[in-house]
């Protein structure tokens, strides 16, 4: 969405508000007239708030004096009240602003409105599952962008669905038998799978390894916390759910596979480097499905940075996913070994600047940082005094930079080396231990101290609103939430969680930057495959996807010409061409995924779980056979109002294990089953029903449950 339009009727206008940012611009041709639309002067968090958390928003008004505020629930009732706080000049956004709290009111609801002197919010909720929706969708994320396997319309839609792409079917050239650019090798190479980078098809080393680090850091998170089953078996959209893994560790492993792929094999000159990315030889146009595409593909030269991405990457897979799998752990480690052997062997291998052709080019020039991440996890992994040496050594250990006022990126990963040794246990002396903690801690006061300054409570300086800033947000975001888990500090984790309400839309443009969450967010994302403004017959970007945002740089003709003057935070155009301000990215969504599974989870006092619910279920096995068998199950709302989030609770017979489910997220501890709603499904209308299945082994008995509760109330 561009900033205020030019030709903004009076009537839009209430008293001293104001709308957009103060630089305007014409909408995009093409834009939809929902991105195209004013937004409201009231800027909220669009998805909503946890009963627990933060719920503030932010007012932009030229007002001086504090401004009234009600809260409405959906029936137009004020369920509370107050007075904004003037905050004056926003030099972010360029706005003058105030800001409106109402985090007292902890009630659970759909459609609340925030009205400040006549102009009202977006509709909102709060409400304890907010989150389960963003958490799947922005994992999800990952699978869409997945080379070299089908994408299949049981787990995407039929709108999403796709061919497998760059495996060497006609007009498609293929990852399994890739050439090195000239000079490079003499040789090809077999680079299939991974995740597709952006909005292009190129397949990057530097951002594969972060942004799968964060995938497996989220999971790792999470189980410190008790809190794993939300990323467990069969609980996301990937096609081995079912197989005993973790979903998000199986959806780690397919871009895994592909990094030690991109290793040079023994033999070779730079054996065990890892070669820096694979592309096309020249820029694909677009719009292009993947396999569609004609461009012959090629390998670019091993780097430093790639290599040390790689053996970090691979260390922290064979700590987590041992438990899993010890095999594929062993295998991971090997590698890890092998590239962290080779870097040391070439320390100054280093992607250039000027190899932008097809790709992006990804330099990095200073990869200190980088050996410091890889020594840490190889230290994790192993405890071996090698990589200890290498750790306590390094100047990253104890400069005050690693956690920069930019926080950490693919060229910025001294902090990664820091969280991991601040939560995984290591033989470092405790003094050392206490140390990079309150590093961690620090970085994040300074975050906070960032978001306290400013209106719209961002943890970025005002310079910060570069290529990919809401991926900067997030990453903040994620040590915030860190030192909230190392300290018990409440403040953290509502840091962590006000970030959120940025990306969703309490933002300079009233804009959700989330596809497909908020009551206005992006749609045109620069993608060759989800190119709807280019081509009707194309969809728009799936739900989850994160635009990267503002970037006061304009480096594309469209932000050149639609955005010059704007204010750094209101810098971005929701448009498919405005590619350094509107692209995705792999290690953009990471960050948000890790975000989201961070915020769906929930907390002692967090308001409950929905309210009990009038209802009947019907639960009919429909095949088994000696191990195993098939159910469905069907609830129904018997009661007067809307069931607006559901959980359905039962216990199974003994020996009766769930071991996969559809239309629903079902988890099992002991005998204990539970049936989450999946995002489509949220909502049971008064005499509708929702219907669900299971399949699971046994071990002599297919007989039925006999109770149900549905948001712990017993049903019929």
């Amino acid at each position: 969405m561009p900033p205020a339009m030019t030709s903004l009727p009076a009537a839009l206008l209430t008293g001293a508000l104001l709308l957009g940012g103060l630089a305007a611009a014409p909408a995009a041709p093409g834009a939809s007239a929902t991105t195209a639309a004013a937004t409201s002067a009231v800027r909220v968090n669009q998805v909503g708030y946890l009963p627990d958390g933060p719920k503030r928003a932010t007012v932009v008004t030229t007002a001086s004096q504090a401004l009234a505020w009600q809260l409405r629930n959906a029936s137009g009732t004020v369920v509370a009240s107050g007075s904004t706080v003037p905050r004056g000049a926003d030099a972010p956004s360029g706005q003058s602003v105030q800001v409106a709290d109402f985090s007292a009111h902890r009630a659970t609801g759909s459609g609340y409105v925030l009205t400040v002197d006549g102009s009202s919010s977006a509709p909102f909720d709060i409400r304890t599952d907010l989150y389960d929706a963003l958490r799947s969708d922005s994992m999800a994320f990952f699978h869409h962008q997945r080379s070299g396997i089908a994408i299949d319309a049981s787990l995407v839609g039929s709108a999403y669905a796709r061919p497998a792409g760059h495996l060497g079917v006609a007009p498609n050239k293929g990852d399994v038998s890739v050439p090195c650019q000239a000079g490079v090798c003499d040789y090809t190479q077999d680079v299939r799978g991974g995740w597709y980078d952006a909005g292009d098809h190129g397949k990057y080393v530097v951002n594969g390894g972060l942004s799968t680090w964060l995938l497996v850091n989220s999971f790792e998170r999470a189980e410190r916390a008790g809190k794993e089953a939300a990323l467990g078996d069969s609980t996301l959209r990937v096609p081995e759910r079912g197989n005993g893994v973790p979903d998000v560790l199986d959806e780690a492993r397919w871009e895994l596979d592909f990094l030690m792929r991109m290793q040079v094999p023994d033999g070779k000159p730079f054996a065990g480097m890892a070669f820096h990315k694979i592309h096309d030889a020249a820029w694909t146009g677009m719009p292009m499905r993947p396999e569609q595409d004609p461009q012959p593909r090629e390998l670019h030269r091993p780097s430093t940075a790639a290599t040390l991405n790689l053996a970090a990457a691979a260390a922290q897979c064979a700590r987590v996913i041992r438990p899993y799998d010890a095999g594929y752990a062993d295998r991971c480690l090997a590698s890890a070994r092998r590239a962290w052997t080779a870097a040391k062997a070439n320390p100054a291998m280093y992607a250039p600047a000027s190899d932008s052709t097809g790709g992006g080019a990804y330099e990095d020039a200073r990869v200190t940082d980088e050996f410091y991440w890889a020594a840490a996890e190889l230290y994790a992994a192993t405890g071996e005094s090698a990589y200890r040496d290498a750790v306590t050594s390094s100047s990253w250990h104890t400069s005050a930079d690693a956690f920069s006022p930019y926080g950490f990126g693919w060229a910025d990963t001294a902090a990664l080396g820091r969280l991991v040794l601040a939560t995984v246990p290591t033989g470092l002396p405790a003094a050392d231990t206490a140390r990079i903690r309150s590093s961690v801690t620090a970085a994040a006061d300074g975050y906070l101290a960032r978001m306290a300054a400013q209106g719209y409570a961002v943890p970025v300086p005002a310079d910060g609103y570069f290529w990919g800033s809401n991926g900067e947000v997030a990453n903040d975001a994620i040590v915030m939430a860190v030192a909230g888990e190392l300290t018990g500090d409440a403040r953290y984790r509502a840091g962590a969680l006000e970030t959120m309400d940025y990306l969703l839309g309490r933002n300079a443009l009233g804009l959700s930057y989330v596809t497909g969450h908020g009551e206005t967010s992006a749609q045109n994302q620069h993608h060759r495959f989800w190119a709807h403004q280019l081509d009707a017959s194309l969809p728009h970007p799936p739900a989850g996807s994160l635009a990267g945002g503002p970037n006061s740089a304009l480096q594309d003709p469209v932000a050149q010409e639609r955005l010059r003057g704007c204010a750094p935070a209101a810098c971005y155009i929701d448009h498919i061409d405005s590619y350094s301000t509107n692209e995705v990215a792999v290690n953009w969504n990471a960050p948000l995924a890790w975000l989201a599974a961070y915020a769906a989870e929930r907390t002692s006092d967090g308001g409950g779980e929905p309210p009990a619910a009038a209802c009947a279920v019907t639960y009919t096995v429909t095949n088994s056979w000696n191990t195993g068998f098939t159910a469905n199950v069907t609830v129904r709302n018997t009661g007067p109002t809307a069931v607006d989030g559901w959980q359905l609770a039962w216990t199974h017979p003994a020996g009766q294990t769930v071991t996969s489910a559809w239309n629903a997220t079902v988890t099992q501890s002991g005998t204990a089953v539970s049936a989450r709603n999946t995002d489509w499904n949220r909502t049971i209308a008064p005499g509708a029903t929702v219907s669900f299945g299971v399949q699971g082994t046994h071990t002599g008995s297919t007989s039925s449950p006999t109770a149900f509760t549905l948001n712990a109330g017993a049903c019929a």
